[in-house]
């Protein structure tokens, strides 16, 4: 079930934020730590707030598989989202330390992904956590959906001159 994606806005949008709060809050011993504070935060679902991640554009994913053992057996996956801030003047990097699935959807990408419209966190049967991104652009929505230990939110602030 998702909560504040786009079926349930379209229905009512101030309903879906309160029952996505009940959520998050009915089912904070099973989610993790980072993303549950991040979930929960004031600023992150406030537009007007810089570090907020709607109407981001999305810059890089980065995939890496570190390794660990005599033969580099031993493998785990870590995945970093690096997005441009809705006002230009930072970078949001999500970082997932160890993700168990991914599945990064885009329907219409070739002028690239358009915005980030709006996201939750959800939490697994395992205690995971899943995060939910919908990309909204001209022709249509695409989805990214990540299952993963945590997610560790940075905002890291440009330089006044690298402003876009």
């Amino acid at each position: 079930m998702t909560y504040v994606l786009a079926e349930q806005r379209e229905r009512d949008v101030v309903a879906a934020f309160a029952v996505y709060r009940q959520y998050l809050e009915a089912n904070k011993s099973r989610f993790p730590i980072s993303a549950f504070a991040l979930a929960t935060s004031e600023w992150y679902f406030d537009f007007t707030d810089r570090r907020c991640p709607h109407d981001s554009w999305f810059e890089a994913v980065r995939v890496e598989e570190p390794s660990a053992g005599q033969r580099r057996e031993l493998r785990s996956l870590k995945m970093t989202i690096r997005l441009l801030g809705a006002y230009h003047d930072g970078y949001i990097e999500l970082v997932y330390p160890d993700v168990f699935s991914y599945d990064l959807a885009g329907m219409h990408v070739g002028r690239g992904h358009g915005d980030l419209r709006y996201d939750e966190f959800r939490v697994s049967e395992q205690a995971r956590v899943i995060h939910e991104i919908e990309w909204a652009s001209t022709n249509q929505t695409s989805r990214w959906m990540i299952e993963a230990s945590d997610v560790i939110y940075r905002w890291i602030p440009t330089e006044p001159g690298d402003r876009s």
